[in-house]
């Protein structure tokens, strides 16, 4: 059975830094892709960040404009969201997720098995 646990979210001031992990367990973790989604209030999940399953590959939504990171340890089946220089309009909800292939992923429709989420809110 895959699980995935987020951890890592929190109350953050405009301009701070926060980095989110996923530990997965249950796949073989390097044969997949992983990715990052948020959900604000009131509006659609939407697509933050992928890495390949080699960790070789990434792709972000245009907003990230370089201030987030996405990584991976696939020797502890685990990824990562390093987020720099945090918006207000970065609160949200952050779900990590799997993919069904191994390639980078960007779609919602390319995932399998996704977290519970876990808060980020941005507030002074």
């Amino acid at each position: 059975q895959v699980q995935l646990v987020e951890s890592g979210g929190g109350l953050v001031q405009p301009g701070g830094s926060l980095r989110l992990s996923c530990a997965a367990s249950g796949l073989t973790f390097g044969s997949y892709a992983m990715g990052w989604f948020r959900q604000a209030p009131g509006k659609e999940r939407e697509f933050v960040a992928t890495i390949s399953g080699s960790g070789f590959s990434t792709s972000y939504a245009r907003f990230m404009m370089d201030r987030f990171t996405i990584s991976r340890d696939n020797a502890k089946n685990t990824v990562h969201l390093q987020m720099n220089d945090l918006k207000l309009e970065d609160t949200a909800v952050y779900y990590c997720a799997v993919a069904n292939i191994a390639t980078t992923a960007i779609e919602e429709h390319e995932y399998a098995y996704w977290g519970q989420g876990t808060q980020v809110t941005v507030s002074s």
